[in-house]
């Protein structure tokens, strides 16, 4: 875990942006009648590599976001971003929903679906191409979404793990 994330978490001064992906209706009918109660899928981020995602339930909605962005502010994790975009492609899986993202050239923009693209934008990605593949519950998605951010590498990394040099990661 990078000294941002444990920072944040402790409650640190970085400014994070929070993103309301889905919030559900639930309603529960008893002999006295029906219970309305709410769900609200959350997703905070700095724009610097730091993202989280949280699901917050309560009887009101903005008590349901509320909860639901103390969530995620409990699992941030941190994301290798390189001049905007992600260093490398990558595909992955959470439920029955796929997910695959590629980097893309300065300037190309968020090129994704609601639920990615507010993970993305959170998270600080300008530039990047992503597709859901498979479900498109919101919750999945970003669950997938986030596991795809947090499985990549950067490339000093890849470098280093094989003994070569960096430049040999970029050209072979």
């Amino acid at each position: 875990m990078s000294k941002v994330v444990e920072k944040i978490k402790a409650g640190g001064d970085v400014e994070l942006k929070e993103k309301v992906v889905a919030i559900n209706r639930v309603v529960k009918t008893t002999k006295g009648g029906r219970t309305f109660s709410f769900s609200a899928l959350v997703v905070v981020g700095n724009e610097n590599g730091v993202v989280g995602q949280g699901l917050g339930k309560a009887k009101e909605v903005q008590e349901a976001i509320t909860k639901g962005i103390e969530d995620a502010k409990k699992n941030l994790v941190k994301v290798p971003v390189m001049h905007g975009t992600i260093p490398h492609e990558q595909l992955s899986k959470a439920g029955a929903a796929k997910v695959l993202i590629k980097p893309a050239a300065h300037g190309a923009g968020v090129i994704a679906g609601g639920s990615m693209r507010a993970v993305l934008e959170s998270a600080g990605i300008t530039d990047v191409l992503a597709k859901s593949l498979g479900s498109a519950n919101p919750h999945n998605v970003v669950k997938a979404t986030i596991k795809a951010l947090t499985s990549l590498r950067e490339p000093v990394q890849v470098a280093k793990t094989r003994s070569i040099k960096l430049s040999k990661v970029f050209n072979g």
